[in-house]
């Protein structure tokens, strides 16, 4: 066990800087067992490692991070290894990309009942369905890591420390939030930077962004979407060509019967294809009011901005831009997005209220429909109903 611990204390201590993270203060952490979900790319293993820093004493080894990557792990189980440490003086056991391990949620239910003092966090795949497992969703608290906020990306970039705002406090209060942001910061400065390359923390490792993301997509694609969801390797070539086909017409309604005929695959698979690539994070998927999976989407979007850059070769749009940025915060905020009956209208529903918003570049005249809210990109600071877009990236 001391090469594991000697590996923690050298991860730990070589952790680049802490990146704050919000989900860090909305974890309760006094569970037995936490879940944290996210994307490849967001940032999982170093939330463990930041947790690690912050919340133990090396000196104690009563935390210990490992990756189930390990071949060690071929041979020795995660039971045995649990009971070990524990008996140790072991207290918190942080497992990274558990997924890795056969049978890892049977063990994992199995420590909890044999080691009710140890706690365990791991993390994994958005593609995994958590809430139907069938020995941890009764046990486990699931908690998601996302990509950066417009609002993270910007305390980053200018060691600020900007506070997240509810959806509400937005909308009933946008005028005085943004006029004390502009006072400390020109938002849009920085504004296309984010949605060039600020979603993924690896922007700041000094590699080519586009060709990382580009390998993390096909990670995605090859790992967290074949392997876990059991699909032949024979079928990747159709599912990256999927993408690909959505990537070019989003955001837009998708022709399924067309992506049927170019990916030479049924209908049926289109559609559960998609949903894959929407649990993984690669695509959103916007429906009418009333209808939902797997029923056809109404409008495809790429799940963030960045995505839009390396994926769609040439020239995009800024109303695409600016309704997938859109779409993505706000949805990270745990509101719900459904399609309004009129072009570029999005219904969210966020505590049993409803707030129906159109997405524009310029201030124009006209925006005094009273049952609309416009959420305006090229604005520092609005007025009545018209929001500042940046300051939807403040949401969390």
């Amino acid at each position: 066990m001391d090469p594991f611990f000697r590996t923690h204390r050298y991860l730990v201590e070589h952790l680049d800087g802490v990146i704050p993270r919000l989900l860090m203060k909305q974890i309760d952490w006094s569970q037995q067992l936490i879940g944290i979900k996210g994307a490849r790319g967001v940032g999982k293993t170093s939330f463990l490692l930041q947790y690690a820093k912050e919340f133990f004493e090396l000196d104690k080894r009563d935390c210990l991070y490992i990756n189930m990557n390990q071949f060690y792990f071929t041979v020795r189980t995660i039971t045995s290894f649990a009971q070990e440490f524990v008996e140790r003086g072991g207290k918190t056991l942080l497992l990274d990309q558990v997924y890795k391990y056969p049978n890892w949620s049977k063990e994992l239910r199995e420590c909890y009942e044999r080691f009710p003092q140890l706690k365990i966090v791991f993390t994994g795949s958005t593609v995994m369905k958590l809430d139907e497992d069938e020995e941890l969703s009764s046990i486990v608290k699931v908690y998601n890591l996302r990509g950066f906020s417009y609002r993270e990306f910007l305390n980053i970039i200018l060691n600020r420390n900007f506070s997240s705002y509810t959806l509400e406090d937005v909308i009933s209060n946008h005028q005085e939030i943004a006029h004390e942001i502009c006072e400390q910061i020109r938002p849009l400065e920085h504004f296309w930077s984010y949605m060039h390359h600020g979603y993924y923390p690896f922007f700041l490792e000094k590699r080519n962004f586009s060709e990382n993301l580009l390998k993390t997509v096909n990670m995605m694609l090859e790992v967290d979407v074949l392997s876990i969801r059991q699909i032949e390797l024979s079928y990747l070539p159709k599912l990256r060509k999927l993408l690909y086909l959505l990537s070019l017409s989003s955001p837009g309604k998708p022709n399924i019967s067309q992506l049927s005929i170019d990916c030479e695959i049924s209908r049926a698979t289109v559609t559960n294809y998609m949903e894959y690539l929407k649990s993984a994070r690669l695509i959103n998927m916007l429906y009418r009011e009333g209808e939902e999976f797997p029923k056809k989407p109404d409008m495809v979007y790429m799940h963030n901005t960045n995505l839009m850059f390396p994926l769609k070769i040439g020239p995009i749009e800024d109303q695409a831009l600016l309704e997938t940025f859109f779409y993505n915060q706000v949805h990270h905020s745990d509101s719900k997005l459904k399609k309004g009956t009129k072009s570029g209208i999005f219904i969210v529903s966020n505590n049993e209220k409803e707030y129906k918003f159109k997405i524009e570049n310029q201030k124009g005249k006209g925006k005094n429909k009273t049952d609309l809210l416009y959420a305006v990109s090229s604005l520092e600071t609005g007025e009545k109903n018209i929001i500042p877009l940046w300051l939807l990236g403040f949401l969390y």
